[in-house]
């Protein structure tokens, strides 16, 4: 009995070696279920990674406060039904949120749409190429701006308004305070951003070399481009326009009323006018240089930074003076005596009557 008892309480020995061929197996069978996830994500990598954009190159624009739902409709629209669904689904997928994805984005033909997704879940925008030029007033460049902005134009006008006075400008005077040029932001810059950017940037221009320049031709920084905006409407050719500066720079000098042409247009609200006649010489504006002695009270576009460069070059001569030519060339007359000058004039307004310019 004890011999049985004895042989009952002998624990069942597993046969040698059975123990680390189970072990064996079963680390065979997690390197092969690895191997299979392993498998399957590089195929899901690969098949992700080959899809790409098949059109044309485009901007994606995602408004502001956009739902899910508003952020599929801007990919759809820009990219197509298939391209924009499959960076939607995977926007998804990284999850992308909707407060991130508000901007620009370009697409170019051939990129991943992975990489598309990611910068959409990421916010990582494109910069927005900002340029302009010819701009005569706030209003027309508030409207340009706000077309590659996410503010309105009544943004822009607004920060101008809070900023600018600080910053030493009076209200005529804010287009002195841009220079036309390429800027780079994201779209969804804020007016304030783009105010105080664009500002910096013409502040820069400003250094003391050229400050002193200004000073030594009697005008501050504001006067300078003030004359520049009459200059450049005056003349639209290169080599002319430090002539016609000193020419204007003369008769302030003088005391003498500028009666530039450019500034009764813009008096007048009409830059179309060909011809400018005695009604329009006589309206009643600050802007008008034939009633008024001394520079308008602001620029009348805002002047680039060339042709502020070329009020800053200009060349000593004593001509007081001056008349488009009879040609119709872009250039002018220049003259020292009234007397030559009213030659120049009568020849210019025989052509203007031949031609049937009112």
């Amino acid at each position: 009995m004890k011999d049985d008892k004895k042989a009952k309480s002998v624990k069942k020995q597993k046969p040698e070696g059975e123990g680390k061929l189970n072990g064996l197996r079963s680390r065979r069978i997690r390197i092969m279920i690895a191997a299979v996830v392993v498998a399957a994500l590089f195929a899901v990598v690969i098949m992700v990674t080959a899809v790409r954009y098949r059109g044309q190159d485009r901007w994606v624009t995602i408004p502001a406060n956009s739902s899910s739902e508003a952020v599929r409709d801007s990919l759809v629209s820009a990219l197509g039904l298939t391209d924009g669904n499959v960076v939607y689904d995977l926007w998804r997928m990284l999850g992308g949120g909707t407060s991130r994805a508000a901007g620009a984005y370009q697409v170019r033909k051939g990129q991943m749409s992975l990489l598309t997704a990611w910068r959409l879940s990421r916010g990582t925008q494109t910069p927005v190429s900002v340029s302009w030029s010819g701009v005569r007033t706030m209003d027309d460049l508030a409207k340009r701006l706000s077309r590659k902005f996410d503010f309105t134009a009544e943004d822009f006008l607004a920060a101008c308004d809070s900023i600018l006075p600080s910053e030493g400008f009076r209200k005529e005077e804010f287009p002195a305070a841009f220079m036309p040029d390429k800027y780079e932001f994201y779209r969804t810059a804020s007016a304030s951003t783009v105010v105080r950017r664009m500002l910096e940037y013409r502040n820069k221009f400003w250094t003391e070399k050229r400050t002193a320049k200004a000073r030594e031709l009697g005008l501050t920084p504001v006067e300078a481009a003030t004359l520049a905006s009459i200059v450049e409407e005056e003349t639209a050719k290169t080599d002319e326009m430090p002539v016609v500066a000193r020419l204007y720079l003369n008769r302030l000098g003088k005391d003498m009323p500028l009666q530039a042409d450019p500034t009764v247009k813009f008096a007048v609200g009409d830059v179309t006018l060909r011809r400018i006649t005695g009604k329009h010489l006589k309206v009643q504006s600050p802007y008008n240089t034939y009633i008024h002695r001394g520079l308008p009270p602001g620029p009348i576009r805002l002047a680039s930074r060339k042709v502020i460069e070329k009020v800053l070059e200009a060349p000593e001569h004593e001509f007081l003076y001056m008349c488009a030519r009879e040609d119709f060339s872009g250039y002018h007359n220049f003259a020292e005596k009234y007397s030559d000058h009213q030659a120049n004039a009568a020849r210019y307004q025989a052509e203007l009557d031949k031609r049937g310019i009112h």
